[in-house]
């Protein structure tokens, strides 16, 4: 069942599980409006157990090109296109927020994002292979995000 995210009204719906529920809620939103303002798209949600082809999706590009797998829960996932950007998120138990960015005409122009939500530990996964710079948000605190580069073809 899809969710609509509300930046509006912030609400941790699908993410009570989360140490740090409302972090991940007010990340989750910062994410919706986002997309709100510079696509005038609605971000929404998927939970997790319906949507293993986006998780699956999201492990094969951070295992092939960083060999990196999470341990944590994945709550709820997002996928769509808009212009010529396919955007894919994951967002876990712990706290994080995965994105994929993908143009899908400009191999330049593709990376993975880490978001970590206020309150959390950086993942030992990420422990040591990324740095993060750390950003405002009025929805969700202070958020610590890194990324890399995808080199292949997914």
């Amino acid at each position: 069942m899809a969710y609509k995210v509300d930046f509006n009204n912030v609400s941790t719906a699908g993410l009570e599980s989360s140490p740090v529920a409302e972090a991940l809620a007010g990340l989750r939103a910062n994410e919706a409006r986002y997309f709100k303002n510079k696509y005038n798209y609605d971000f929404t949600v998927v939970p997790a157990s319906e949507s293993q082809d986006v998780i699956d999706y999201v492990n094969r590009i951070l295992k092939e090109e960083r060999n990196i797998e999470f341990a944590t829960k994945p709550l709820e996932t997002s996928q769509t296109q808009v212009e010529n950007i396919k955007w894919t998120h994951v967002f876990y138990e712990d706290g994080l927020g995965v994105n994929v960015l993908y143009t899908i005409n400009d191999p330049k122009k593709r990376a993975v994002g880490f978001k970590l939500s206020e309150g959390m530990e950086v993942p030992k996964e990420l422990e040591g292979k990324f740095k993060f710079a750390r950003q405002r948000s009025k929805l969700a605190g202070t958020i610590r995000g890194s990324f890399f580069v995808i080199k292949g073809e997914y």
